[in-house]
């Protein structure tokens, strides 16, 4: 039986960039968004030192288009309520 599923992540802070990498290892394809392309880029290069391959996503939209799960890590309600019907926003890429 394959428990993998396609995960959605928003918010790569210093909590939600360990949790998106122990999802990728326990074998889930991950997508990730950050608000800032800064703190994504220094992720997604720590991930590829350790063979990590999650994919990054230009919206939290796109994040959560073929997400069976999203979940979501930001510091405050305007983050959230951002992130999940600003534009862009994840609630209108769930199917």
């Amino acid at each position: 039986m394959n428990t993998s599923q396609n995960v959605a992540f928003i918010g790569l802070g210093v909590m939600g960039g360990p949790m998106a990498a122990h999802l990728a290892r326990a074998g889930h394809k991950v997508t990730v968004w950050n608000r800032s392309p800064e703190r994504a880029a220094k992720w997604r290069d720590a991930w590829a030192q350790e063979g990590l391959a999650l994919a990054f996503a230009d919206t939290p939209k796109n994040a959560a288009e073929e997400a069976e799960i999203v979940f979501i890590c930001v510091g405050n309600d305007k983050d959230l309520e951002e992130a999940a019907v600003g534009e862009g926003g994840f609630l209108a890429g769930l199917s």
